[in-house]
């Protein structure tokens, strides 16, 4: 069993998804959405205990600095500046009245992280994503992930997960 450290303060999951999942605007742009994570981060503090970041959606798991729960404010300061200055479809009238580029879903999906198996639970989660979503068929090829500073720590080993291409059968959620 893997040794996660217990993050400080409050910590959730968050799944954030893009308006088109037909789209790979994220891997696109991952340098983009790179500076703006990192220039809230620096703005509005927070650690990401986990992240992958996706074609069409990422996960992450932040942990927030004691008596800050404030996570709201960073998401939409993390999506209106990926967004600024890029190019979407249409967007719909409620999108535009609420000066909304429809690149993004409004809401996103946050979880409380209850406990240290829960935390594990979702941080596997987030690292066996892509291998979910057929892009890679073992963890450690898919580049956007905090899988491999794990790796480098030594929490996980470099083959966690295996190789899908090694199992037979399907396996659904």
């Amino acid at each position: 069993m893997s040794r996660y450290r217990r993050a400080q303060g409050s910590t959730f999951f968050f799944t954030v998804v893009l308006a088109d999942r037909s789209t790979t605007l994220l891997v696109d742009h991952v340098d983009r959405l790179r500076r703006i994570y990192q220039t809230v981060q620096q703005r509005r503090p927070f650690e990401t205990v986990a992240i992958c970041v996706l074609p069409d959606h990422l996960h992450a798991i932040w942990s927030l600095p004691d008596h800050d729960v404030d996570f709201s404010s960073r998401w939409n300061l993390i999506k209106g500046g990926f967004s600024r200055g890029m190019e979407a479809g249409s967007p719909s009238m409620s999108k535009l009245k609420k000066r909304e580029k429809g690149i993004w879903q409004r809401r996103y999906w946050e979880h409380a992280i209850r406990d240290e198996e829960d935390l594990e639970r979702h941080v596997d989660y987030i690292h066996f994503n892509p291998v979910k979503h057929g892009l890679v068929t073992r963890v450690r090829d898919w580049s956007l992930s905090s899988f491999h500073r794990y790796v480098e720590q030594g929490t996980l080993p470099v083959d966690w997960g295996g190789d899908m291409r090694d199992i037979s059968g399907q396996f659904g959620e």
